[in-house]
């Protein structure tokens, strides 16, 4: 599979969950982050699972740039599925590496030899 990448600005942290399984203590933590999609900015929600993933979230503040590389999961239970959003590296993105969108063009980028519609009338063929 491909790495899977996304970079965006933090907008949310949650709380860090922490308990006991049969493989011993664990701990997670959730944060929120805010990325373009096209023309519109969309949220995806990450998990940080473990004492190593958990301490490197907490080197970001909510509002940071960073680079997330993540894994896909997917579990069953009770006969609904649930995805999992994985993070295995957070890095932190300078606000010039952020891509931002092209800006739309203005009345200034338009050509200046563009006919006038009186010209464009008499190019007709009939």
């Amino acid at each position: 599979m491909a790495a899977l990448e996304l970079e965006g600005r933090i907008s949310r942290k949650e709380a860090k969950l922490s308990g006991q399984s049969p493989r011993g203590s664990w701990v997670k933590q959730d944060f929120i982050l805010e990325y373009q999609d096209g023309n519109f900015p969309a949220e995806v929600c990450f998990t940080s699972f473990g004492n190593e993933k958990v301490a490197e979230l907490d080197k970001f503040q909510v509002g940071d740039l960073v680079k997330v590389s993540f894994n896909l999961r997917a579990r069953e239970y009770n006969g609904r599925w649930y995805n999992d959003v994985r993070v295995w590296r957070i890095s932190p993105l300078s606000p010039a590496q952020e891509q931002a969108p092209a800006p739309a063009p203005s009345l200034d980028d338009m050509p200046v030899d563009m006919p006038s519609v009186e010209d464009l009338s008499n190019d007709l063929p009939f």
